[in-house]
């Protein structure tokens, strides 16, 4: 087993974890602690089954027809397979790739999920809306915007809006798929900024192709080849002195 740093607590432990597209065998008995309030980061080359094991941790991929999985992942110690889909996924939470707000108010971005869960009186709803859009670093910028659109947001302020939505329905974990590859260098070094102030709240998991990120926000790193994961550990220990030939050829010049 992976270890995770023992001054933090594991939040989410993968053992002997095999997922299936059909006959493709994708992701190959995988093992890995993610440590609690600390950013760990997938990386590896496109294709390697990064992602699809990070939408693994809520059951994303159970969405996809013909995938089947083995092994085992636990929250907390609980299998996630007995913990209600929905539930999971409040407690796990999930930022995509490019910024996706839905096509209404801001306010009634971040108001959806609280809604949904029962949440109806609009003074609890607006100290959750405030609440959220501070926690993401954009309460400023839309305070006085909040009817407007969110599709009038630019695309780093729409980014941060959907991690506020994220946040939101007050999640544990915070799974961020190549959260800032679509977005400009200010924008991402937004992005970076916040989860370093977040990840004193939730446990963050990241898949990035961008190395400099890695070295930048990571406390740990996880390699992946082929479906594989070949190193994991301190992102300093991985990105300076990695033990496996295979990542030090990955990292090339890093």
């Amino acid at each position: 087993m992976l270890a995770a740093n023992k001054v933090f607590p594991v939040k989410i432990r993968v053992e002997s974890f095999n997922l299936f597209y059909g006959e493709l065998h994708t992701l190959k008995n995988i093992n890995i602690d993610i440590p609690v309030n600390q950013i760990t980061t997938f990386i590896g080359p496109s294709g390697c089954g990064k992602s699809t094991f990070l939408k693994s941790l809520n059951r994303m991929n159970d969405l996809v027809e013909g995938c089947r999985v083995n092994g085992l992942i636990t929250l907390d110690g609980v299998s996630i397979g007995t913990i209600d889909a929905i539930e999971l996924r409040t407690r796990v939470g999930m930022v995509f790739q490019r910024p996706n707000p839905f096509p209404m108010s801001i306010y009634e971005n971040i108001a959806y999920g609280p809604k949904i869960h029962g949440i109806k009186k609009k003074n609890i709803l607006d100290g959750i809306v405030e609440k959220s859009l501070r926690k993401a670093a954009l309460w400023d910028e839309v305070k006085n915007n909040l009817k407007k659109s969110a599709l009038s947001l630019s695309g780093g302020q729409q980014q941060r809006l959907c991690i506020a939505r994220a946040l939101a329905v007050e999640p544990e974990v915070i799974l961020m798929d190549e959260p800032t590859s679509a977005l400009d260098p200010i924008s991402t070094g937004k992005i970076e900024e916040l989860c370093l102030v977040l990840k004193k709240i939730y446990t963050i998991v990241i898949v990035t192709h961008h190395l400099h990120q890695a070295g930048r926000i990571s406390d740990r790193i996880a390699f992946f080849l082929q479906g594989e994961i070949v190193e994991y550990g301190p992102a300093e220990g991985i990105l300076k002195a990695p033990r496996d030939k295979r990542t030090r050829s990955y990292l090339g010049g890093f």
